[in-house]
Order: structure tokens, then sequence, then C-alpha cells
């Protein structure tokens, strides 16, 4: 059993990092793995299961898929009636990167760059396209095995996974981020919020510039998206003018959200905690979506902030 576990070990992070990519979800993602490593170990006890198992990260990344396909396939109809925007669950690190080797869930974002806008714009495809994109696209696996996982033949797996291409129309989201400007304009951003000046937010604000929330109906959040750069300069500066007699104890930390830079924001609001992760996309020097969850049940994991 312990070469078993060794050998399962070996693969966790990647399985971690293809199942967090294909379900936006951190929890969800785990619960594949643990899956994934009941039926290794089923399968091994099994001398007929045994045999299929002739290349160890084949068979793991296809069991892992196969979990995944049914995970979103029953999200999808939850989703529909979720309250207000569905985000991904972020990965947030309050160190530099190199800081963090040790948890699992960082390692898991750099075995493959996990891009949150990327995981975000993922949403807009049905399970099977997700599934042929996320396999083929970004972890190299070929559309023969794409196609055993969704059930088709390698030609249906193609066009599933060159539809996707096409419906992910933000180059920005696959293209490698610059998070200098990402750091810069998100610093730019507070600075103008705190201190008021509507100018100066519009300066960072792209005209058409999208703010997506998401609290699940948890926690105080705009359910539907605000478009356009004055409504949400207005509406930044009216949140933090409501924040200075409603919140106590306020703080916003730049953080990295997915290994690029965001904001953490923690503090009490009437008695209640308050925290949120904010991310961004950038286009042509300026902001082109803000991004804000604040569902306490996607930020489980995400580190308090310090005193």
């Amino acid at each position: 059993m312990h070469d078993l576990a060794t050998e399962f070990e070996t693969e966790r992070d990647r399985l971690t990092a293809v199942a967090y990519r294909m379900l936006g979800s951190w929890t969800e993602a785990e619960d594949v793995v643990q899956e994934t490593w009941l039926r290794y170990a089923a399968a091994l006890s099994d001398p007929r299961a045994r045999a299929e198992v002739r290349d160890l990260r084949a068979w793991l990344t296809t069991t892992a898929a196969r979990l995944c396909l049914d995970v979103l396939r029953s999200a999808r109809v939850r989703r529909e009636a979720y309250p207000g925007s569905w985000l991904p669950e972020p990965i947030v690190n309050q160190a530099a990167p190199a800081a963090a080797d040790g948890d699992p869930a960082e390692r898991a974002v750099r075995t493959e760059q996990v891009g949150i806008a990327l995981l975000t714009i993922l949403e807009q495809l049905s399970p099977e396209q997700r599934v042929a994109f996320v396999l083929h696209d970004v972890f190299a696996v070929p559309f023969p095995e794409v196609a055993a996982v969704l059930g088709t033949s390698p030609a249906a797996a193609r066009q599933l996974a060159s539809r996707a291409r096409r419906a992910i129309s933000d180059e920005t989201a696959r293209q490698p981020a610059d998070p200098a400007e990402h750091r810069r304009l998100l610093a730019a951003f507070l600075a103008a919020a705190e201190s008021g000046d509507l100018d100066r937010l519009l300066a960072v604000l792209a005209p058409d510039v999208v703010l997506v929330s998401d609290s699940g109906g948890l926690a105080p959040a705009n359910r539907r998206p605000i478009i356009g750069a004055l409504k949400i300069a207005r509406f930044a500066l009216g949140v933090l003018r409501r924040a200075s007699w409603e919140v106590q104890n306020l703080r916003v930390q730049p953080v990295l959200v997915n290994d690029l830079p965001g904001l953490q924001v923690e503090g009490e609001r009437l008695g209640q905690p308050l925290r949120g992760v904010i991310w961004c996309t950038t286009s042509g020097g300026r902001i082109a979506r803000l991004y804000y969850q604040t569902n306490p049940e996607k930020l489980t994991r995400v580190p308090r902030l310090a005193p």
C-alpha cells in the first residue's frame, strides 16, 4: 500500500490542477482527487482492472476527468438557480510565490498556470467543451484520450475543443498576463477610490469595464454585473463612503490571486465579518474586468489578514 500511495502522490498536484481548472472550485477538486485515489486503490486490488492501468498518468487523468464531467453536468443545473453571478473559488497567497511552496493549493496552481480570469470565462462553456479544452489545450492530453473521457470520437472531441477556443473571446485571459500592470492598475484604482477622486478612477477603467460580484446570496453584493466606467466609479466611491461609518477595522491588502496581483478585503460590518477577494483583467493599460468574490463558502481557504 505504501508503494501504491507513493505512486499516487507523485501525480496528486497535477490531478488537482486538472480538476481545479475544470471545476473552478478547490473544494470540489479535492473531492475528485480523493475519489480518484479510491478508484485507483480499488482497481489495483482487482487483477482484471489492474491490467487496464498500463499508463498511470493517463489512467488517473482519465478517471479524474470523468468525475469532473459528472460534477460539471450536475453543477450546471445547480447554477441555473444560483443567486446572482457565479465566480470561481480563488487561491490567495499573501506572501511571495516562493514562500508558498509547501501549500498544495499554490503548488497545484503553478503546475499549470491557472488564470482566474480564464476560469471565469470557462463557465460559459458546456461541460463537454470545458473538459475537451482543459485536457487538450491546457494539459496536452491527446484527442483519443479526451474522446474516451467524453464517450465520443476523437474527431468530435477535436470539434468540442475548437468550439471552446472560439467561445473564449477575451484574449488577455488566455495570454500570460503582466503582473506589474495588474499591480499598478489595482494600486491606482484603490488609491483613487480611497481619495474619492472620480477623475483618477475613470483614468484606470476601460470605458466598457464590467464589475461582476459573487456572494452566493450569503453576503452583501450586486447580483447583476455593473457595466461602464462611470457607473462602476460612482459605485466604488459610494461603497467606500458607506464603509466609512458602517465598517469597522476595514483593511485592503495586495495579495496574489492565482499567482496574479489582486486585493483582499476584511473588516466587520454591523457586527458580522466582511471578507472579499478582488481580481481583474486588463486591456490597453486599463482595467477591463473587475471581479469581487464575497461568498464565504468560497473563501474558506483564504487566510485571514494579519491584524
